[in-house]
């Protein structure tokens, strides 16, 4: 058991990255119930939703699970924050924005705080300001990702580095030879997102899980450059649109009109690729099943072990 594991009270390092408003008690509950830590991201969400979410979670088990809170992006945040506090949920996530004003108050009520970084500098800053973990998210990563557009195989080592905390690995996991990889360059732990959408108990549209088994290595794309808001979505026919109104020229306010959650939740709820957006990673190409949460963790931990077995005989 490693510092990550004590931490957070899990039985292995594999942590749910925040989903925004297609998050869901399911699979947030799915993955604490197979020993991971599951999460509910609050994306645009009002408050009474997201308190609906974290009673239900709380209902389906009784594992330690945590909240996303992307600062920048939610309207609600110090609700958000209230609703955390109030329901004694054990962890949060904070992204997109700085953690700093926020830590303490969580810090006071004995929550474990955890801050997405892209970069070394914002690492430090978030272990300055307090945070008990870190997750260092690659841009290979689905949804919103940095300008920065830094690797997890460059991100990661440089961190693990600089801080002193754990560090959880983010962008491009997805098996047990992601997860050895990542703990070899220094993470503690990993975060998925892209290869939990394809799992039984998340509740997506089945079309959107296809995509994701048929995805080769070059089926993702990024969107927003062009107004400096870097997204990684799947190559569909929305997408395409997305790149062609990119192309002829686009304000920032249309291009967030135009990956609004509403785009989100059409794709990833209602399977519509043609007015709406599903958000996948890199790691898309190396998905071909559908297991349950705990298949796929257990998978993750075999394939770790033997891999590392492997790795073993070499350099012995």
């Amino acid at each position: 058991m490693n510092d990550v594991c004590r931490l957070l009270g899990l039985r292995y390092p594999i942590i749910q990255g925040g989903m925004g408003n297609i998050s869901n008690a399911e699979l947030a509950s799915a993955v604490s119930e197979a020993g991971g830590l599951g999460t509910i991201g609050v994306g645009t969400m009002p408050p009474d939703e997201v308190e609906t979410l974290i009673v239900e979670t709380k209902q389906r088990t009784s594992r330690p699970f945590a909240v996303n809170i992307p600062l920048q992006v939610t309207p609600h945040a110090a609700e958000m924050a209230e609703l955390v506090i109030k329901h004694q949920v054990p962890v949060v996530s904070l992204s997109a924005g700085n953690p700093a004003p926020w830590i303490p108050q969580f810090a006071a009520h004995g929550i474990k705080v955890m801050v997405v970084t892209a970069s070394v500098n914002q690492a430090k800053k978030a272990e300055a300001a307090g945070a008990d973990i870190v997750v260092a998210e690659g841009y290979e990563a689905a949804g919103i990702n940095s300008p920065l557009e830094l690797t997890t195989m460059t991100l990661i080592p440089q961190i693990v580095s600089a801080v002193r905390i754990p560090v959880i690995a983010a962008g491009g996991i997805g098996d047990g030879r992601g997860l050895l990889a990542a703990m070899a360059l220094g993470a503690q732990g990993v975060q998925l997102g892209t290869r939990l959408v394809a799992t039984k108990e998340a509740p997506f549209h089945e079309a959107y899980k296809q995509e994701l088994i048929k995805a080769k290595d070059n089926e993702t794309v990024i969107v927003g450059r062009s107004v400096g808001r870097v997204r990684r979505i799947m190559r569909t026919p929305y997408a395409e649109k997305l790149l062609e109104y990119e192309r002829q020229g686009m304000l920032p306010e249309q291009f967030q009109e135009y990956t609004s959650e509403e785009r989100h939740r059409r794709g990833a709820l209602s399977g519509d690729f043609q007015e709406g957006f599903i958000n996948a990673g890199q790691i898309a190409g190396l998905i071909d099943d559908v297991p349950t949460v705990a298949e796929l963790f257990e998978q993750m931990m075999t394939e770790a072990k033997a891999q590392w077995r492997s790795l073993s005989a070499i350099f012995s």
